[in-house]
């Protein structure tokens, strides 16, 4: 998310509050800041998804524990951190603690402009390593050029993330559609529906959703070299291949066919979300950050998900990294934030919220559904499943691709012009890195 993306991590609902919070002790790089009697903590996760609910959970910990610090906990948006990380954490008004995107052109630019604080003693001292996966440790770990995989770790995951497809059962039901298990099958289940005039696809074309269904479609012709290629920059990629082609004829394909309205080149995630949550459309594709908050409000209708059909590849990864700035005047209280999100109590609680914890008890997830999801993404880790995010690759790349896949969805590019577009930021970027 991309965005990842994304509830709030989607729209920008947040919530503010100030908690009574407290110091702690520690030794060694964990003293810095030990003395401080405020820690001012951002995140864009809503209270009722699953994040939101087990953060929370969080800070009442963090406040039995620490009496006497004042946490202050500022309303954010994905989009404002998304846009203004950069300059904030670079000021004396950055945060000590935030939620922030995974990514070379996120963590990783602002790790090699020196504003995150390197957490490779901490995560080590407090066994953090232990409870993260390779693959989930990839998005964690930046070398000097801020290129993701390998080098400090400048930011710590508490949880996973996925993009799948969420369905409207009674939808699926009415016009007695099975849940598809290929590509050809799913095409065929949006034309029955295009055919009842029912438009498939809630798509947010304003944000992230509509690039993730490009990067999905993409997928279905890629191979874990292309990821490589594309996302770590192992070998040139060529942005006229198979690969990205497929992917944009096909969505400009699905737009020309109907599945997706074009005047959801205007929409926000949120109001996707929403329109999916009041039965609007059948079909939603986007991540598992919005199953918690599916969870809590759809009440009209059942539904359920599944895998982007015929792929081995999705995107997805760590879910976003608690980030501490180079400039926080709190650190001993944010790392000692971390561990606590890290627990055992607060990990199941994500994991029976709907979300996908990193180090939860298997036994202690006790609703099927969340099983189901989480069994999902596990099957994703082991089967080497996890492509990440399209905008990753390149600084300002998220912005690239909105503007063209919104000319996608309007008709104002052509899949060739819009290959061409999202190439040139790519190649730039290469170039500057010397690759």
């Amino acid at each position: 998310m991309t965005l990842s993306r994304r509830g709030l991590l989607a729209g920008a609902l947040a919530m503010s509050a100030s908690i009574a919070l407290a110091a702690c002790g520690g030794g060694d790089s964990s003293d810095e800041g030990a003395d401080a009697k405020t820690l001012t903590l951002w995140h864009y996760e809503g209270p009722t998804s699953a994040m939101g609910v087990a953060w929370n959970k969080a800070i009442e910990i963090f406040k039995s524990k620490h009496p006497g610090v004042q946490v202050k906990f500022e309303e954010k948006s994905f989009e404002q951190i998304q846009q203004n990380a950069q300059m904030i954490l670079n000021s004396d008004s950055a945060p000590d603690i935030l939620e922030y995107n995974k990514g070379n052109a996120t963590a990783g630019l602002l790790s090699k402009q020196g504003l995150l604080t390197d957490l490779s003693d901490e995560v080590t001292k407090r066994g953090w390593d232990k409870k993260l996966s390779g693959s989930l440790q990839t998005t964690a770990k930046y070398d000097e050029d801020g290129i993701m995989g390998n080098g400090k770790f400048f930011g710590v995951p508490n949880y996973g993330e996925y993009v799948m497809v969420y369905y409207n059962k009674a939808l699926f039901d009415k016009y007695k559609i099975a849940v598809p298990t290929s590509l050809a099958e799913f095409t065929a289940a949006m034309d029955t529906f295009v055919t009842n005039k029912v438009t498939p696809l809630a798509v947010g074309g304003a944000e992230y959703p509509a690039q993730q269904i490009f990067y999905e479609l993409a997928l279905a012709k890629a191979d874990r070299a292309f990821v490589d290629d594309y996302q770590l920059y192992k070998n040139k990629v060529d942005f006229t291949g198979p690969v990205l082609s497929y992917g944009a004829t096909t969505f400009a394909d699905w737009v020309r066919k109907g599945y997706l309205n074009k005047d959801s080149a205007g929409i926000k995630a949120e109001d996707m979300g929403v329109s999916w949550e009041q039965g609007k459309f059948p079909i939603l594709i986007s991540g598992s950050w919005w199953y918690g908050r599916f969870v809590s409000e759809v009440k009209n209708f059942d539904w359920g998900t599944f895998l982007f059909p015929g792929n081995t590849l999705h995107p997805g990864s760590s879910g976003n990294l608690w980030v501490v700035p180079e400039k926080s005047k709190a650190k001993s209280l944010a790392y000692d934030f971390i561990d606590i999100t890290m627990s055992p109590e607060v990990q199941n609680l994500l994991g029976n919220s709907g979300g996908i914890p990193v180090a939860a008890d298997p036994a202690a997830i006790t609703d099927a559904r969340n099983k189901e999801l989480i069994e999902n993404f596990t099957k994703l880790t082991t089967g080497d499943g996890l492509a990440f995010y399209p905008d990753w690759p390149a600084p300002g790349y998220y912005d690239v691709l909105v503007a063209g896949t919104q000319g996608l969805i309007n008709g104002s590019k052509t899949p060739q012009a819009f290959l061409d577009e999202i190439a040139k930021p790519y190649q730039e970027n290469l170039a500057d890195l010397g690759k």
